[in-house]
């Protein structure tokens, strides 16, 4: 087992630093097909991988917190664009050159890092033995549950239980409306507050000069920052409670809670309200982070903790859709409703009812 995982997690920083040389290679001599096989294809493979070997080793290794654990490795993973999008606009200044803007030799740099980095974390990958449980600690009678296996459940048998799909549904659908939230949070924020976001109220973003547009941008580059804080905090948050009030309950109340908020939104926005407007995309954001988190201990109690890891694999096309359902969605019905003539700041209600009602699905 620990061979398997082991190679898993050294796969996942080949084909993650691996990505980043040909990507690289793609920006030197111009090849955007270069760029998608690496950055896309490549690189994608490798961050898959990357994701699930430490969440299903962690699993294992805390059969009573398993949500905690798996918490706080996606926190780590959500925590990791705080890191590599700074360090890549400094690697940036540092190799740019009066013919060069220093992109292909910032990937080759951060190629090498994260393969020292990936690979340290991959060696010091430990499985527990057949059968082990911490000291001290024995299985509770709540879970012996219809919620709770008590075997493993092979990947391909797992893969065409309804219980799989349902799953992959609801991960599916929470993420197309959390995608869709980040992807328009900024010019959301900018467009309906405009002038109100400098002390300007009454002044829409339309009147605004260069300069007071700047300021505003840098106001909303703060609520995207505030926003992945809130996503990084949630995978912590949102896992952990389930170990004491159940994934299923925990899924309802992200689907339940999450349709108001966004419904809500639009209210706040109406009422001019930048700290309910702010407050409900924080806790919306916080709730995508945790619907991530939540879902490797859902599937371990469903599927046991043996198969886990491919399990969770297969479900993170579900992911994917998303990746694609989420934005398309988005900004499909933002051009379509100012196409019909509606302003700017009032293009966005339709897009959040419609979000709302994929919680709906969900739920």
């Amino acid at each position: 087992m620990k061979s398997s995982v082991l190679t898993a997690g050294l796969a996942a920083a080949l084909c993650w630093g691996g990505g980043f040389l040909i990507g690289a290679l793609g920006v030197y001599v111009h090849q955007l097909w270069l760029i998608w096989l690496g950055m896309g294809l490549v690189g994608g493979i490798g961050l898959g991988l990357g994701y699930i070997s430490p969440v299903s080793t962690l699993v294992k290794w805390f059969p009573d917190r398993r949500g905690m654990a798996t918490g706080m490795a996606i926190m780590g993973f959500g925590g990791g664009a705080m890191i590599g999008a700074p360090l890549a606009d400094w690697l940036m200044r540092q190799f740019a050159t009066p013919t060069s803007v220093g992109v292909w030799q910032t990937f080759v740099a951060m190629a090498a890092i994260y393969a020292v980095f990936m690979v340290a974390g991959a060696l010091g990958y430990r499985v527990p033995r057949e059968g082990w449980t911490p000291a001290g600690w024995t299985p509770p009678a709540t879970m012996k549950s219809a919620m709770v296996s008590s075997s493993n459940v092979d990947l391909d048998v797992a893969t065409r239980t309804p219980q799989f799909w349902l799953i992959w549904a609801a991960l599916c659908l929470n993420v197309s409306a959390g995608i869709g939230v980040i992807g328009m949070a900024s010019p959301m924020l900018q467009e309906i507050f405009g002038g109100a976001l400098i002390g300007q109220p009454g002044v829409g973003f339309g009147q605004l000069d260069a300069g007071q547009k700047a300021q505003i941008a840098a106001v909303a580059a703060g609520f995207v920052g505030l926003l992945s804080l809130f996503n990084i905090l949630g995978r912590f948050f949102w896992a952990s409670m389930p170990d004491k009030i159940g994934r299923k309950v925990t899924y309802a109340t992200f689907f339940a809670l999450g349709c108001l908020l966004y419904a809500g939104a639009p209210w706040a926005a109406s009422i001019g309200s930048k700290a309910l407007f702010v407050t409900f995309f924080c806790v919306i954001l916080s709730m995508y982070g945790g619907g991530f988190a939540t879902v490797p201990a859902y599937l371990a109690d469903m599927f046991g903790t043996k198969m886990v890891g491919a399990i969770h694999g297969r479900l993170l096309t579900a992911w994917a859709t998303a990746g694609i359902l989420g934005p398309v969605l988005v900004n499909y019905l933002r051009e379509y409703q100012l196409a019909s003539g509606l302003p700017n700041a009032q293009a966005y209600n339709q897009t959040m009812y419609i979000l709302a009602g994929l919680l709906v699905l969900g739920f």
